[in-house]
């Protein structure tokens, strides 16, 4: 190229030109050949070279190079050709204009460390594309991190840019910038704080996509799908999304239900009232209507023989109600419950089951359900759990009991008439 142009300045010369019109023709003449050079090389690259590497990856088994392919990794590379070139090429372009050289190759490598910050976060991108691919990703996300990363090439790359636009050494601005500490800390409170967060939220295995969690302080109920550095989007159930900062779930509380899935059971917890005063001694036809119940069979029978021996043993006259032990319509409700529970097919047997008493109110007194259901989708859940007490406020009538309910228009107006 030096020998190409001494040729143009010495054949300008000899068509009459002045020294200076020849050295300026020269310059321009080189400066358009290098640069067409460059667009050649970028169209090279771009069109040809990229072209063998798409088809090399579509042949090939492995999906890392894929995934370079679709982040646009080696097309954000083929950029950085024609300012290398151009970077390269600078000095013997204006070797005659000395002054410019190092302003031209200063925005030059401005331009080449941009491409270099956008090719490593490409890089990145598919790093955690690969990840996601793996069944681990689920428990230990890492895109926080990986945003960190890219934090931290930004930052770097604007080190280098600072440094290149003042001439200094890009170490000696990173010494420097202790006395910015403070200022750094206040800007990128969020993102540290961020990181911290999920730096505990993966250690402590307390959150990962896919979890249901439920934040009343942000009106939070949903699945969680995706874990970024600052903040953690939550699809809720009516379908909106919801933000909430990372460190939050840190500081504040929140409930995962993970273990429900886990545990494959969702738990029914309700209750229903029953009116006090249709509670009485289980009287002998009772006891005979009760024996014909087939969750209650073997139940009435050895419940009334042990509690005639124990009478009997202790000489008490049950020709009194008061007197002694007796069985109650509403004991006997109770276990009607439980044995039905413990026969239905969609609950967990394994795990806790029972029919309890809860404190007496103004309204009555309240039994509780206490089961586990085997499916976890929230219709089938409600299904089952509304099948159960749909039969529970059917039978009670059957056991001499009524449910509790305020007075209502209906109710006043058969009382009127």
């Amino acid at each position: 190229m030096r020998s190409f142009k001494h040729y143009i300045e010495k054949w300008s010369l000899d068509w009459g030109m002045s020294a200076h019109l020849s050295q300026l023709l020269a310059d321009i003449l080189l400066f358009s050949i290098i640069f067409i050079l460059s667009i050649v090389a970028f169209y090279i690259t771009r069109k040809i070279l990229l072209n063998i590497i798409d088809q090399l990856t579509r042949k090939s088994k492995t999906q890392w190079d894929d995934r370079l392919v679709e982040n646009k990794f080696f097309t954000k590379l083929s950029w950085f050709v024609p300012g290398y070139i151009l970077w390269v090429s600078t000095p013997l372009i204006f070797e005659n204009y000395p002054e410019a050289i190092q302003s031209i190759q200063v925005l030059l490598s401005i331009y080449m460390v941009v491409i270099m910050i956008l090719a490593v976060n490409a890089f990145l991108n598919t790093l955690v594309n690969i990840y996601e691919g793996y069944a681990i990703s689920k428990d230990i996300p890492i895109k926080g991190y990986i945003q960190v990363v890219k934090i931290f090439v930004v930052l770097t790359g604007v080190v280098i840019i600072v440094a290149r636009l003042l001439g200094y050494n890009p170490m000696s601005i990173i010494g420097g910038m202790g006395a910015f500490t403070a200022i750094l800390l206040l800007v990128f409170k969020d993102p540290i704080l961020g990181f911290v967060g999920g730096i505990q939220l993966t250690a402590n295995s307390m959150l990962k996509p896919g979890d249901w969690i439920v934040m009343p302080k942000y009106q939070v109920d949903g699945i969680v799908v995706d874990i970024a550095l600052t903040t953690v989007k939550v699809q809720n159930w009516d379908k909106t999304i919801s933000t909430i900062p990372t460190y939050s779930l840190i500081s504040d509380s929140f409930k995962n239900w993970r273990g429900m899935e886990e545990a494959n059971a969702r738990r029914i917890k309700r209750s229903f009232n029953i009116d006090v005063k249709s509670i009485r001694f289980a009287n002998k036809e009772m006891i005979e209507r009760f024996e014909k119940y087939d969750f209650l069979k073997d139940y009435i029978i050895s419940k009334e023989k042990e509690l005639q021996a124990y009478n009997k043993q202790n000489h008490i006259d049950d020709r009194i109600l008061v007197n002694g032990r007796r069985q109650t319509n509403i004991g006997i409700f109770r276990h009607y419950l439980l044995n039905y529970l413990r026969h239905h097919p969609e609950l967990r047997h394994d795990m806790t089951l029972m029919v309890r008493q809860l404190a007496p109110t103004e309204k009555g007194l309240p039994l509780e359900i206490y089961a586990f259901s085997k499916i976890l989708d929230w219709a089938e859940y409600e299904a089952i759990q509304a099948d159960i007490f749909d039969h529970i406020l059917s039978v009670v009538p059957h056991f001499d009991l009524r449910i509790f309910q305020n007075p209502s228009g209906y109710d006043f107006e058969k009382l009127v008439k």
